[in-house]
């Protein structure tokens, strides 16, 4: 057995966020869980595996670009921004060409993601998971040393159908499911919150999550201030502005960390119950 250790080995968690199918706000929710945990003082990776559709480089515009290792020279030093590591496939095209590669290139190029980049320590890598349930999303599984995944859907019954989907196959690769995400749920009319719109839906993914025994992490409001956050490359959470979206962000944060502090006890008390197994 090789002693080799993997290149992840010093990061603590490695979360995937993950969909079925793609615009349900897979890049948003990963971005600003990314930002509030490094706001919190936590080393932040952020690895965008969406190949195809490559958007956290806008999102999060890089103070630092990456580079080739000056030691190692088949290795790559992540970008940097606000602090977090950055790796996406977008430092390598051009505006105007689209990644056109075939899965056994594409795994390639998520294996290198995983194991060429320079993470060194992180508390958290989240890894923001292309739509669907392929060849690249496996590779992920199997090479990432994931500590769990964050589902996202939005109210729409033909989202639930396809985050049903992904949700199956994290659990036949036995990765825990950290809990269900709701985006775009509600509508505040002018930010009132005695004037709120269910335009998709109400209560469809919190039933969803009861139904398929999944802990509900929460949900985000349709909200501007989200949006132009992500569009101008800032921080939700950097001016102080306390809008439904951040207080919903946030709180989805806080039981994310709940949720891995509990997968570490029920870790830990399994080994207690197999020594005493062995006693």
């Amino acid at each position: 057995m090789s002693s080799t250790k993997h290149n992840l080995s010093n990061v603590k968690h490695v979360i995937a966020v993950a969909a079925g199918k793609g615009g349900v706000g897979k890049s948003t929710l990963t971005l600003n869980l990314a930002l509030y945990f490094q706001m919190k003082g936590y080393r932040v990776g952020l690895m965008d595996a969406d190949l195809y559709g490559p958007s956290l480089k806008k999102m999060l515009p890089e103070e630092v670009s990456p580079i080739q290792n000056p030691e190692e020279r088949d290795r790559i030093v992540p970008a940097q921004s606000r602090g977090i590591k950055l790796m996406s496939m977008a430092y390598f095209l051009t505006a105007d060409n689209p990644t056109a590669v075939r899965a056994p290139i594409a795994n390639g190029i998520v294996k290198q993601f995983v194991h060429l980049v320079d993470w060194q320590e992180l508390d958290f890598l989240f890894i923001d998971f292309p739509p669907g349930t392929g060849d690249i999303q496996l590779t992920l599984i199997q090479e990432g040393l994931l500590s769990g995944a964050v589902m996202i859907t939005t109210p729409q019954e033909v989202s639930l159908l396809d985050v049903s989907k992904s949700i199956m196959m994290f659990r036949q690769m036995q990765v825990p499911l950290i809990g269900l995400v709701e985006n775009m749920s509600y509508y505040a009319i002018g930010g009132n919150q005695n004037q709120i719109y269910f335009p998709f839906g109400q209560g469809s993914a919190e039933l969803f999550a009861l139904e398929n025994d999944l802990f509900f992490l929460g949900k985000v409001p349709i909200e501007e201030q989200i949006c132009v956050c992500c569009d101008q490359g800032k921080s939700l959470f950097e001016n102080g502005v306390n809008t439904p979206g951040t207080t919903a962000i946030i709180s989805i944060a806080e039981k994310v960390q709940e949720q891995l502090e509990a997968f570490h006890v029920i870790k830990r008390d399994d080994l207690k119950m197999f020594d005493l197994r062995l006693q």
